[in-house]
């Protein structure tokens, strides 16, 4: 298969070479993204696309000094909803009946249920659980990265609360959960470019029960 070609290819990239990626590659990373499943289709977080160098330079000091924050061509941050409130599980649902064009009892249903459990949790069960959503979006933008021939960095090592004060994401109800740097690989400065990919055997990954 040709993705599986394009993942063994693909690595965390640890330098990359200022390389500016096509604008209709970073719209396939950014929709492979959006199509992600999420739990009640809710989408519960916001993508942050991020091309100024200033910016970029603020957000490698609070994350372990790393290059490729500022070598890459576009910075991708993840940032979930701080909770689950009426007004944004009501946006999703009418977003959905507006675009199917009717209205369905059963999923009606669903909402109320919804608004009936998700906005009375306490907030940071909700943005957990938000936060986990943003993993499966990452990942498809990981993947959709990689089937563009564009390398990326997953990156979890920054100061979430640093960099949600960078770009006022508390104001706008949003909290940092990730970075992408999306660019192209600098062969002659990152030692683990021609490594050799690492993983399991089948035989210690999955467990067979019949």
């Amino acid at each position: 298969m040709e993705l599986l070609e394009k993942l063994k290819w693909r690595y965390a990239t640890k330098a990359m070479n200022g390389e500016k990626v096509a604008q209709d590659k970073i719209d396939n990373i950014i929709e492979a993204a959006s199509l992600s499943p999420t739990s009640s289709g809710l989408q519960p977080f916001e993508l942050l696309v991020i091309t100024n160098d200033e910016i970029k330079q603020q957000i490698r000091a609070i994350a372990w000094d790393q290059s490729v924050i500022t070598e890459c061509s576009h910075l991708l941050v993840f940032a979930a909803w701080d909770n689950y409130t009426p007004e944004r599980i009501n946006k999703m649902f009418d977003l959905t009946n507006e675009i199917r064009g009717f209205k369905n009892q059963g999923w009606e249903d669903y909402r109320q249920m919804l608004l009936g459990t998700y906005p009375q949790r306490d907030a940071e069960v909700n943005f957990n659980h938000a936060a986990k959503q943003t993993y499966i979006a990452f990942t498809n933008a990981i993947n959709a990265a990689a089937f563009e021939g564009v390398d990326s960095t997953p990156m979890e090592g920054f100061d979430p609360d640093a960099l949600d004060k960078i770009l006022n994401l508390r104001e706008k109800g949003l909290r940092s959960t990730l970075l992408l740097p999306i660019g192209y690989r600098d062969t002659k400065s990152d030692w683990l470019a021609n490594l050799v990919k690492v993983r399991k055997s089948k035989e210690d990954l999955v467990t067979l029960i019949e």
